[in-house]
C-alpha cells in the first residue's frame, strides 16, 4: 500500500465482528510530524477492530524499540516499547459537535457517511505515549554499555556523600530521653 492509504481502514466493507491488522512503523512514518525525541524506531502495531452496527472498538498493542537520549548521562539509550490502548469510535450525524463535547479522550465520533478510519494520528500518539517520561536505564544497569561513564563520574562527585552528622541538632538528641 502506498502513502496515506496505508493507515486507513475501509470499514464499510467489513462484516460485524473482530478484524486484525498489523503495521510496521519506522522513522519514515514520523517525517510528516517533524522532529521527534527519539530515533531508530522499529515498532509494531497490532490492531484489533471489533465492528458493530453503530460503533467500532479499536484495541492497539504497541511493541518494538526506539532510541532516546538518556536523561541522566545524555548517551543514546535503546528503549523497549510496550503498551495497549483502546479507542471507541461511534457513528453520529454531527461528529464535530460530539467530538468537541466529549470529555473522554478514548471516544471519537465519525460521520455516518464516513467510509474509512484514518489511523495515522492515533498510531503517532500511541507510540509517543508508550515512551516513558523519564528516559533512563534502570539503577541496576547504570554504568553499563549504554552509559556515559565520564558524566556518571561527574554526577557522583556533585552528589554529596553522607558525611558524619555535623548538624546543629545533634546535641539536642541527649535531651530527648530526659
Amino acid at each position: 500500500m502506498g502513502g496515506r492509504r496505508e493507515f486507513e481502514i475501509a470499514f464499510v466493507g467489513l462484516k460485524p465482528g473482530v478484524h486484525s491488522f498489523e503495521y510496521e512503523i519506522n522513522d519514515r512514518f514520523f517525517e510528516e510530524f517533524g522532529s521527534q525525541d527519539f530515533t531508530h524506531c522499529a515498532a509494531k502495531v497490532n490492531l484489533q477492530l471489533e465492528k458493530s452496527s453503530s460503533f467500532m472498538l479499536l484495541k492497539f498493542e504497541i511493541g518494538g524499540t526506539v532510541e532516546v537520549l538518556c536523561d541522566r548521562c545524555g548517551n543514546n539509550l535503546p528503549l523497549e516499547l510496550w503498551d495497549e490502548f483502546e479507542m471507541l469510535v461511534k457513528m453520529t450525524d454531527e461528529p464535530d459537535v460530539m467530538n468537541e463535547e466529549e470529555e473522554n479522550p478514548d471516544v471519537f465520533y465519525i460521520s455516518r457517511t464516513e467510509s474509512h478510519l484514518h489511523l495515522k494520528n492515533w498510531i503517532y500518539e500511541f507510540i509517543n505515549l508508550s515512551i516513558p517520561m523519564h528516559k533512563m536505564c534502570k539503577e541496576s544497569e547504570m554504568g553499563g554499555p549504554h552509559c556515559n561513564k565520564e558524566v556518571l563520574a561527574r554526577l557522583a562527585r556533585l552528589n554529596p556523600q553522607p558525611a558524619e552528622d555535623k548538624s546543629i541538632w545533634k546535641d539536642l538528641d541527649k535531651f530527648r530521653n530526659e
